[in-house]
């Protein structure tokens, strides 16, 4: 049986360096020059903290991250930047996540995009990954073609392409 595995994971150094470049560029923005905050990454948690005095100067900073990590060639959408801002003294802090795996709602919506494709494969949820069988390499790859069409909302990546 031929298998590949879908996953969704974002290379640290990679993110590492987009964060560093956006701190430099922080530094020189004219208009963010004597702003208190700014951007750190925690590693551990998979998480960037933005920090400023307003909510417009947060915004600048979500646009300031967001071109750096498209630069570095990491997709956008691999960032969450659904959370609120939270006031915390004179400061506003977001937290945004880095999402690493495919958790179950969008492992359902990538078995759903599989199944209405009618590819002869069949697709199941292995932990923050999804496992892709057929007998067939051809099925396979069109399984895969099909997935890089569909708008799932996660940037995948398919490895472990087994014959």
């Amino acid at each position: 049986m031929a298998s590949f595995d879908i996953v969704s994971k974002v290379d640290p150094q990679t993110l590492e360096n987009a964060v560093n470049t956006a701190i430099k560029e922080l530094a020189t923005r004219y208009d963010l020059r004597d702003t208190k905050g700014g951007i750190e990454l925690n590693k551990k948690e998979n998480t960037i903290l933005l920090s400023s005095e307003n909510s417009m100067r947060i915004k600048a900073l979500e646009d300031i991250l967001l071109g750096r990590v498209v630069k570095q060639g990491i997709d956008g959408t691999s960032l969450d930047f659904t959370a609120e801002e939270q006031p915390s003294g004179q400061l506003i802090k977001k937290t945004i996540k880095v999402r690493a795996g495919v958790d179950k709602e969008y492992g359902r919506k990538i078995i759903k995009a599989i199944k209405d494709a009618k590819v002869k494969v069949e697709a199941q949820m292995q932990d923050d990954q999804v496992r892709v069988t057929s007998k067939k390499i051809d099925d396979l790859q069109a399984a895969i073609a099909v997935l890089r069409k569909a708008d799932i909302g996660l940037p995948l990546q398919f490895v472990n392409m087994k014959s």
